[in-house]
């Protein structure tokens, strides 16, 4: 997983440091984000006195805290070295999080969600950024896929976590279990951190890594093509002209708002507030394990996906699977008398929407990668993840509030239409894809050259 292709990496271990530090950011940041819904059915609602649609405008207000922060992050890594912002941005939101468990109005909860996404906002842009420097198209969706999948895996401790803080943690020091578990989820990421200020190796331009040689990092640099001159620039002048007077960040952008939709039924933890409802005839336990079934099919379907799209180099496929898994979901949901075993099967199939992840990043970064400009690239790349977390601060209240359970008629009923909307926008962005393919392919920069390039490179190496 290292930045060299399979024929090309000989330190393989110690260049995986990126993939690993970004993945570990992640996985404590979904840990988290699947801490909140599990807290709430474990007690935090009761305890605070939450009402109506308080737990929707709490996810609303982590989001409008990530929507804020975006470009500001957007903008400051390319001035300060991502070796340096990511790691600090780690520990800091790991403070936020444990004051969580201090949180004892619905106030505090809104502030401290509003700055855990504002932190929490440097992490999945960023590490896509990152990527997208080192690896090229054909090894972009794997890693993406399996950067996301680590995220489902946070969501599958957390789950577990909550279960085993309930049994043995709850009331010691006088505290909860969901608030020992925000205790433990951030002290868990401050070594993260530390160990990212150290190891995590920036981009090939400007790493100081000293387990890669200077003939592999010039190689790296040589292999994603080359940059422009004001590659880095961030003049609001020329940068807003370079972003917005191309078609990339409109189709990129309408493409990661329509992915969130298509993710909702498993992203608005829908499936959690349905065990609640009915808690006459599930045991906590079960409320809090049984939906972790979402993740596991997320992971599973994902890197299957990111395997399929790098090796084969086809996007639409997966397009068009995501779309129809996610419409055999919304059929079901829209029976009103639907068994519990049809509710279990279609929140499950829900998991397969996060196959979205691998073709949304790794086709970004493929066509982005194509301008030679990292700024904009960046700004890009952020704006996406950031369309994404703007929608859901009214989607999923407008769609999908708590007040519906156990029947959300209105959220299954758009599902159909984001569909069809999901696989037209992929054929769009297909278009843009086979057009910035060609004109990179007549300026002699395809990926086939620089292969070439890089072997004839690593021959004289060795």
């Amino acid at each position: 997983m290292g930045f060299l292709s399979n024929a090309h990496r000989p330190k393989r271990t110690q260049a995986e440091k990126k993939l690993t530090y970004c993945c570990a950011c992640y996985f404590f940041n979904y840990l988290d984000r699947q801490s909140f819904p599990n807290a709430y059915v474990s007690g935090l609602r009761e305890d605070l006195g939450l009402v109506a649609n308080e737990y929707s405008i709490l996810l609303s207000m982590f989001t409008a805290g990530s929507v804020v922060a975006h470009i500001p992050h957007a903008l400051t890594i390319q001035k300060v070295a991502p070796r340096i912002w990511l790691p600090m941005m780690l520990i800091l939101w790991s403070g936020v999080t444990m004051c969580l468990a201090a949180c004892k109005s619905f106030e505090a909860l809104c502030t401290t969600r509003f700055f855990q996404g504002f932190l929490e906002a440097s992490v999945y842009g960023g590490s896509m950024y990152v990527f997208g420097s080192w690896y090229t198209p054909s090894e972009l969706s794997k890693r993406a896929a399996i950067f996301t999948a680590v995220g489902q895996i946070g969501s599958l401790f957390s789950g577990l976590m909550m279960t085993a803080m309930n049994k043995s943690l709850h009331g010691n020091a006088g505290l909860t279990g969901y608030q020992w578990v925000f205790i433990i989820n951030g002290l868990m990421g401050i070594p993260f951190g530390i160990f990212g200020f150290f190891f995590f190796p920036d981009l090939p331009e400007s790493t100081t890594a000293s387990y890669l040689s200077k003939e592999e990092i010039q190689i790296a640099h040589d292999r994603v093509g080359p940059k422009s001159e004001n590659s880095h620039s961030i003049h609001w002048k020329t940068l807003i002209d370079r972003v917005l007077k191309t078609p990339h960040i409109y189709l990129l952008a309408s493409l990661s708002v329509i992915s969130g939709m298509l993710e909702a039924f498993a992203f608005q933890g829908m499936f959690l507030l349905w065990m609640k409802y009915n808690k006459k005839r599930f045991s906590l336990t079960a409320i809090t394990t049984y939906p972790l079934g979402i993740q596991s099919v997320a992971i599973v379907s994902q890197i299957g996906a990111g395997i399929f799209i790098d090796r084969t180099g086809q996007r639409i496929p997966m397009v068009v699977f995501a779309a129809a898994i996610q419409l055999v979901t919304a059929i079901l949901l829209l029976q009103p008398r639907l068994s519990d075993g049809g509710v279990f099967a279609a929140h499950y199939l829900s998991g397969t929407s996060f196959i979205v992840n691998p073709v949304m990043y790794g086709w970004a970064n493929s066509i982005l990668q194509r301008m030679g400009d990292d700024a904009a690239r960046s700004v890009i790349l952020y704006t996406m993840s950031m369309s994404g977390q703007l929608l859901y601060t009214w989607w999923g209240i407008v769609m999908y509030p708590a007040t519906d359970v156990p029947y959300w008629k209105k959220g299954s009923s758009a599902m159909v239409v984001v569909c069809f909307a999901y696989v037209a926008i992929g054929f769009g962005v297909k278009k843009l894809d086979d057009k910035t393919s060609s004109i990179s392919s007549e300026n002699g920069d395809d990926e086939l050259t620089e292969g070439v390039m890089v072997e004839h490179q690593m021959t004289k190496i060795n």
